[in-house]
């Protein structure tokens, strides 16, 4: 049978690179999810306030995580081949003619500083909930001219979730950085632009707009990197990747021979812009909200920038097809990673996927509220030196109580930043498209439709940011020309409507978690 007769089958690996682990998922041209590895990679906290990453683990870790994937994909099709062979004495051409291709997205701000002869980081990565520069960002939130730069310019306010803090306490702080700076033999880049130039050998130093616009040195008006904010932060242009949009190619690679020959890397963008895509808010007052490590609820605000209010910061949405579209955005620092917390270092349940039953154990938060300061507070509150707490204890509160508040508190949190969204463009939002993992747990996606008193929309692509990539992917190869033509991707599974009959309860609940806040922030 001829390629011709058999066709070519297209197969996107798409990278979801996030803060806890590194997964590759495998699709058809249709969308279809086909598969799915997970491999984690360490956390490293040697300070009080410190988070890191080793970078060179997680490109392992992404390389090991496709060579599952794509050992599973090989015992799939064989085991297709023996049974079209078995019926049709044929021997099966599927296995011969797919077309891989691979798409990025990522955890956004962590930043990665390394040499390019050597190819090594010259330390571990910092993480996006590092707050090891705050007090620079303290210092340069003093001068009212500079915070005003800084937003106008970038979109952003000045704080150490974004990355130019964190790059500039390296080069101040690892031994023999700033040398190696003047002598242009270091590189940065967020984790994309990391392993993009992993694997390309080294050819290929590129980030996209999206993640270039979380760095607090791009000029979102511009869509370039900025002088004036790499002279604020002491960061040389000679370090700084190629900026290319979400719908571009950033180059080939086999994988560390996984491929026989090269495949191309199409499609790289941020993990909250990718559940953008993913949700198909390509339309202007769309929104979501992606339950991650953190939270990032986001909304399109169409193609001209517009000045952040309230605490939120505005950012490049993403950018195909010639065109960018911008959003305004918020950020929780501690959202599923709370409930990590509770799993792994209090121990109260063995995974987090107990919870809920905990939960919906008791009839309410028995008064009890947890405020997961973890890394400090971020939109709408920007408070980075603030702890966690909990309020509200007494000699009645049970292991459930204490669940229960913890679920509770992803959905206030959220709430803080929707109920400022709704006001910024004009009115209450009328839905919510909801992804991450926390979107399985249905006491927190009823509470948090409760709390809106908005509909939260669950679709059956739980990886929204990967999705996301795959769109990109596919525009950039021109398998998909249009937003019109994939709209029809997303399927949604359910959607968790609130309940208006008690809107009492969810008051005082609520006031109940904006006091706790207001006893900890200056």
């Amino acid at each position: 049978m001829s390629n011709e007769e058999c066709g070519m089958k297209q197969r996107i690996i798409a990278i979801d690179q996030s803060t806890s682990s590194t997964k590759a998922l495998l699709f058809d041209e249709q969308c279809h999810m086909l598969g799915r590895t997970n491999v984690d990679h360490k956390q490293y906290y040697p300070q009080t306030g410190w988070v890191e990453h080793d970078a060179e683990e997680i490109y392992q870790n992404m390389i090991e995580a496709i060579r599952q994937l794509i050992e599973h994909e090989t015992l799939n099709i064989e085991h297709s081949a023996a049974h079209e062979s078995a019926d049709t004495n044929n021997v099966p051409c599927s296995m011969f003619h797919a077309q891989y291709s691979l798409c990025i997205t990522n955890q956004r701000e962590t930043a990665v500083v390394w040499n390019k002869l050597t190819g090594k980081p010259i330390s571990r990565a910092v993480v996006w909930q590092d707050t090891r520069g705050a007090e620079l960002c303290r210092q340069l939130r003093s001068d009212e001219k500079t915070v005003a730069m800084v937003m106008e310019k970038s979109g952003l306010l000045i704080d150490p979730n974004f990355s130019a803090s964190g790059v500039k306490w390296l080069l101040d702080n690892v031994p023999g950085a700033r040398e190696l700076c003047s002598r242009g033999e270091l590189l940065m880049g967020t984790i994309e632009t990391w392993l993009v130039w992993k694997l390309t050998g080294g050819k290929v130093h590129a980030t996209d707009f999206t993640n270039a616009s979380r760095t607090m040195l791009f000029n979102i008006h511009t869509m370039q990197w900025d002088d004036d904010l790499l002279q604020l932060f002491d960061i040389p242009r000679s370090m700084m990747p190629d900026v290319r949009p979400c719908d571009a190619t950033y180059g080939e690679t086999t994988c560390e021979g996984l491929f026989p020959s090269p495949i191309t890397i199409a499609g790289v963008l941020g993990d909250s812009h990718g559940a953008l895509a993913g949700q198909m808010c390509f339309q202007k007052g769309s929104g979501k909200v992606t339950y991650g490590t953190g939270s990032s609820v986001m909304v399109n605000i169409g193609e001209e920038p517009q000045p952040a209010p309230e605490g939120l910061v505005t950012s490049v949405g993403f950018s195909a097809f010639g065109k960018t579209y911008y959003g305004f955005e918020g950020n929780i620092y501690s959202t599923g990673a709370t409930l990590k917390w509770m799993a792994d270092q209090l121990q109260l349940v063995g995974h987090p996927a107990e919870m809920e039953a905990l939960a919906t154990s008791v009839a309410d938060n028995g008064g009890v509220y947890i405020v997961p300061a973890f890394s400090g507070l971020g939109a709408p509150w920007w408070q980075s030196n603030v702890k966690g707490a909990v309020f509200g204890l007494t000699f009645a509160t049970t292991k459930a109580h204490f669940v229960r508040a913890a679920l509770e508190s992803i959905a206030y949190q959220i709430k803080d930043l929707v109920d400022v969204m709704a006001r910024a463009t004009g009115g209450s939002l009328s839905e919510i498209c909801a992804d991450g993992g926390p979107t399985k747990n249905q006491f927190l996606m009823q509470f948090q439709a409760d709390m809106l008193g908005t509909p939260v929309v669950c679709t059956e692509v739980d990886d929204a940011s990967a999705f996301g990539a795959v769109l990109m992917n596919g525009f950039a190869r021109g398998l998909w020309k249009s937003f019109d033509e994939v709209k029809d991707f997303r399927k949604v599974t359910k959607v968790y409507e609130p309940n208006t009959q008690h809107p009492s309860p969810i008051t005082q609940l609520y006031e109940g978690w904006r006091n706790a806040v207001s006893q900890l922030i200056k």
